[in-house]
């Protein structure tokens, strides 16, 4: 059985009951904000909601984040079950998942992303999806970027025959010539900088803003990239 795809709460190893405090809080938000727009996933989302950029972009589009450092995919997919999308209707949710499932191949990485995507889609029908790709990481090349490459390609692969869907491309440009990534964009080599922030995810905020003035997206959109 893939392990990303059973429903798992993370381990209280450190004993203070952090992980499940903040599922909770999500679960206050839920009850007591009307969200557009709702990011639920790992680090790099929970990390952006300190960036200029959501103040700047994300916030005015009346957006939650359920983003928890270092969540894997069956973390996400406990938390989905349990609550954290049971008592809004937001129009659009953003996904970013899987940078964290370091011991799982692509293939199953994938299809525990797919299988978040279909709770999500059970949760909230006729809902639309968007599925930023995972970010490159460390500075210098490692097997982690390689997988990661991997999961990306297949990713989009698999995204493009579901309905409301859509992957977007937020991997670009952050890998310099000689293979390294800067500090500048990423500084500790996988969270992203003020800097590196708004290179990712200003494609993501351009299509948000499309399905949100337009009400719908054909398939056949293309987002920045």
């Amino acid at each position: 059985m893939n392990p990303c795809i059973i429903p798992t709460p993370v381990e209280d190893v450190d004993g203070d009951q952090r992980w499940m405090s903040i599922h909770n809080r999500f679960l206050s938000e839920t009850r007591e904000k009307d969200p557009d727009v709702i990011f639920i996933g790992d680090s790099i989302l929970q990390a952006l909601q300190h960036t200029d950029l959501w103040n700047e972009l994300f916030a005015p589009l009346h957006c939650l984040n359920f983003g928890i450092h270092r969540d894997k995919i069956q973390n996400v997919l406990w938390r989905i079950k349990n609550g954290e999308l049971d008592n809004v209707k937001p129009k659009v949710i953003v996904l970013h998942v899987g940078t964290n499932n370091h011991i799982n191949t692509p293939e199953q990485i994938v299809e525990g992303i797919i299988e978040t995507i279909h709770v999500i889609q059970e949760k909230q029908p006729g809902i639309y999806i968007v599925v930023p790709t995972l970010l490159p990481r460390g500075q210098h090349p490692n097997p982690l970027r390689d997988r990661i490459s991997q999961v990306n390609e297949l990713l989009k692969l698999k995204v493009s025959v579901l309905p409301k869907v859509e992957v977007v491309s937020i991997d670009n440009g952050f890998i310099q010539p000689d293979g390294t990534i800067s500090h500048h964009d990423m500084f500790d080599y996988l969270l992203l900088t003020n800097a590196g922030s708004r290179k990712a995810f200003e494609p993501v905020y351009e299509l948000l803003l499309q399905l949100l003035n337009e009400g719908e997206v054909e398939k056949d959109l293309t987002p920045s990239e």
